[in-house]
């Protein structure tokens, strides 16, 4: 079986027990294709009902899983690795059509969604337990167990990537999981249950539940489900993080950013400006890493105007997608606006640069805008788009205030040649990701994602080491056989 593009079907089904489900629910909405404005597809907002269905599916499911040895439950995502490589092209594809990145981009979100695959499949090497003889005759261990049926909440920007983020490694840890994509970008969600049936995994482990706000709220309070992985905007992070945590359930809620990225007088000039370009028009902007912020240092000027030029070469329907949907348009070509009017200088204005994208299509070109305030909205708001603020800062110390004022705390980064100046960066910069001479500064695994503040809500990780213990419970265990003589209190 391969992904097939072309047969996407008129409504979006939900996946249970290891197939195709119609939704019974009378509600739906358009998935829209943001690069021509035309409708693709129907979504179905499911009820609360078919998700008690889905998690009395897993439930019974997750016990014989659990019971199954880790080496073999990661034979699956083996298989599940080499048919995502197999059908790259064609979820690239797919991505493309429903989120309106640039096939480069698609492929390139696939593929970092397939390192955690691989993550994956090393779990028996980093999931094994303690064990320590601690007196005569007495030995404690510890191991680590399934916490049961799990959901993930996942975005529009990334559709099989996020995903990605979190159900390998939870149902390679031996849990159940239950996805609810964005309603805006279903159809990836769907391919990857095909693809993970294909690769063995045993029903009722992998399902799809697609909605909106009711079946947020109930997997939030759904008494089996017993973590949630979350990403998404701060308000909707913070809503999570509060209803999951009111009923006693482990989350993860990520969310919103406005990432600074500092530049030194000592920064190399082409490679700090492609690099800009390449970071903030990135996805057209749509993602919690793209640089938002430069905050330029006295004697960068040269700098700033390499990044117009280079910006310049980013036009929309050729090498940078459209917005996600006229929403988004209509809200960030307001911020353009209202900068525009309030004195900012536009040194490069994306409102004007689209002739090249397609008619219906969401398009926004590049677009910098220049002598920010430090107060002023679009020096402060998640714009969530191929949009740069820059500020002008006397030196690193008013960079390093305006930067730590700021209530998110995902990424930022500085770019210098100078090794101390670097190292005092990253010391004092409020960020949970930072980067030296790194628009876009990604953890890779083992090493989890994830920010500070309005960024990141609850504990634990979803990706990398990390991430194995938000997924599991951590037994321990005391043994004593036989009497082998008096060595401590414990004997």
């Amino acid at each position: 079986m391969s992904v097939d593009i072309a047969s996407i079907p008129a409504v979006v089904p939900n996946w249970i027990d290891g197939a195709a489900v119609n939704s019974s629910s009378g509600r739906k909405l358009p998935v829209i294709a943001p690069a021509t404005g035309e409708v693709k597809a129907e979504v179905p907002l499911s009820t609360s009902a078919e998700l008690d269905q889905a998690v009395e599916i897993a439930k019974k499911a997750q016990r014989d899983w659990a019971a199954i040895p880790v080496k073999d439950r990661v034979q699956v995502f083996f298989r599940y690795k080499a048919l995502l490589e197999e059908n790259l092209d064609a979820l690239a594809e797919l991505v493309t059509l429903e989120n309106g990145k640039t096939i480069a981009e698609s492929k390139g979100s696939v593929l970092r969604g397939v390192e955690c695959v691989e993550f994956a499949t090393s779990l028996p090497q980093l999931i094994l337990g303690q064990n320590l003889e601690v007196g005569r005759g007495i030995e404690c261990k510890s191991f680590r167990q399934p916490v049961g049926v799990v959901a993930g909440i996942t975005p529009f920007n990334f559709p099989a990537m996020v995903p990605m983020w979190m159900y390998p490694l939870a149902i390679a840890c031996g849990n159940a999981f239950i996805l609810k994509p964005s309603e805006i970008t279903p159809l990836s969600a769907i391919e990857s249950a095909k693809l993970l049936e294909e690769a063995g995994l045993p029903k009722g482990i992998f399902s799809v539940v697609n909605g909106d706000r009711e079946i947020v709220e109930a997997i939030c309070d759904h008494k089996d489900i017993k973590s949630v992985g979350f990403v998404g905007s701060t308000k909707v992070a913070k809503l999570v993080y509060e209803r999951c945590a009111s009923k006693g359930k482990r989350v993860r809620a990520l969310g919103g950013a406005k990432n600074h990225l500092v530049i030194m007088p000592d920064a190399d000039p082409e490679m700090t400006a492609s690099n800009i370009v390449a970071s903030f028009s990135g996805c057209a902007g749509q993602r919690c890493m793209a640089a938002s912020v430069v905050i330029a240092l006295e004697g960068t000027d040269h700098i700033i105007e390499r990044v117009r030029e280079l910006s310049e070469g980013v036009v929309a329907g050729k090498n940078l997608g459209p917005l996600i949907t006229k929403e988004a348009h209509e809200r960030i070509t307001g911020y353009i606006d209202r900068a525009e009017q309030n004195g900012v200088k536009i040194l490069l204005d994306g409102r004007k640069n689209i002739e090249h994208g397609t008619p219906g299509g969401y398009w926004l070109g590049p677009t910098i805008m220049d002598h920010c305030p430090p107060d002023h909205e679009v020096s402060c708001n998640e714009i969530f788009g191929p949009t740069l603020s820059i500020i002008r800062a006397k030196d690193l110390d008013a960079a390093l205030e305006i930067e730590n004022t700021n209530p998110y705390g995902n990424a930022a980064a500085i770019y210098t040649t100078d090794g101390g100046t670097a190292q005092h960066f990253m010391e004092s910069a409020n960020a949970g990701m930072i980067g030296v001479n790194i628009g876009v500064p990604v953890p890779r695994e083992p090493f989890p994602f994830g920010g500070l503040f309005d960024s990141n809500f609850g504990d634990g990780d979803i990706t990398g080491n990390g991430a194995i213990e938000f997924w599991t419970s951590h037994k321990k265990v005391t043994t004593k056989w036989a009497e082998r003589g008096r060595g401590n209190w414990m004997s």
